[in-house]
């Protein structure tokens, strides 16, 4: 079984296995959801969400499965056993904030928030793509999808979004916390692809992160060296993202299976250790498998 305890972070409050119910705990949120108990466990999940995202793209006759299927391990990891959140209360305001930056793989959002017990029924997602539902094609805070923290529609755009979160985060805490009362304490977490790290808005926005030194903030970068028009290296061949985000200023950390949940059990706790850096993980993938 894998270790569901790490230690708390300053001002985390979490309840202990014999807390009192939630209603009776006015002030208190579950920093995390509850591993599961079993690989088995673990694997039926990841199957499902995987399952889910063909099933929706199939039934739309549009869409993009690949990178649901791939990222599907890592978004399972980080949403069970890290996020900071509360499907029960999705505006909870000391959230941690979750950015899928290639928006194009929301099926994999949507799967999470479902799953996770999110308001978004099983009826939703099957209207994936339909007008007037609530999983469109692209994420979209505007149409009640809770969970759902920003658009991300232009690739590159969910890098902007999410350093203006991180940014936000610290100046809230450094006008509101107190010795002892640190109310402000999140991170924000994006998923990136191979499109978003092309794009020069992700480039300003994570140059100005690392002068910042947005240590809250932490990109997962899905190095599949694909894109809608192919292989990367037809034109992205002398790019060395890991040593851009270094020059940048950033920690780069990473992993070398995306489909080990252990593994990127580890590589998310080491992400979330901070070191005054915002953090860069690699994660390569193969588009479809994982």
């Amino acid at each position: 079984m894998v270790d569901d305890a790490p230690p708390q972070r300053p001002g985390q409050r979490r309840p202990g296995p014999h807390a009192a119910p939630q209603a009776a705990q006015s002030h208190a949120h579950p920093r995390r959801r509850p591993a599961p108990v079993s690989d088995e466990r673990d694997q039926l999940a990841i199957t499902t969400i995987r399952t889910l995202a063909m099933d929706a793209v199939e039934a739309a006759a549009s869409g993009h499965p690949g990178t649901p299927m791939a990222l599907a391990p890592l978004g399972y990891t980080l949403m069970t056993r890290h996020l900071a959140h509360d499907p029960a209360d999705p505006s909870w305001p000391d959230r941690d904030r979750f950015v899928l930056s290639c928006g194009h793989a929301s099926m994999l959002l949507y799967g999470l928030l479902h799953l996770t017990g999110y308001d978004l029924p099983l009826a939703e997602l099957k209207r994936f793509r339909q007008l007037g539902g609530r999983t469109p094609g692209h994420p979209e805070n505007f149409v009640g999808t809770p969970g759902v923290e920003t658009t991300t529609g232009p690739l590159g755009q969910g890098m902007g979004n999410a350093v203006g979160m991180a940014l936000a985060e610290r100046l809230l805490a450094e006008r509101f916390n107190r010795p002892g009362h640190e109310i402000i304490d999140h991170r924000t977490w994006v998923f990136a692809s191979d499109g978003d790290m092309m794009e020069g808005v992700s480039s300003e926005a994570s140059s100005l992160a690392g002068h910042l030194g947005l240590e809250k903030l932490v990109v997962f970068y899905d190095d599949n060296q694909i894109t809608i028009d192919g292989r990367t290296d037809r034109s992205f061949s002398s790019e060395d993202v890991a040593a851009r985000y270094a020059a940048y200023g950033w920690r780069v950390l990473g992993v070398a299976d995306a489909n080990d949940v252990d593994e990127l059990d580890g590589g998310i706790k080491e992400a979330a250790s901070a070191d005054g850096r915002p953090t860069l993980v690699t994660v390569p993938s193969v588009i479809a498998w994982g």
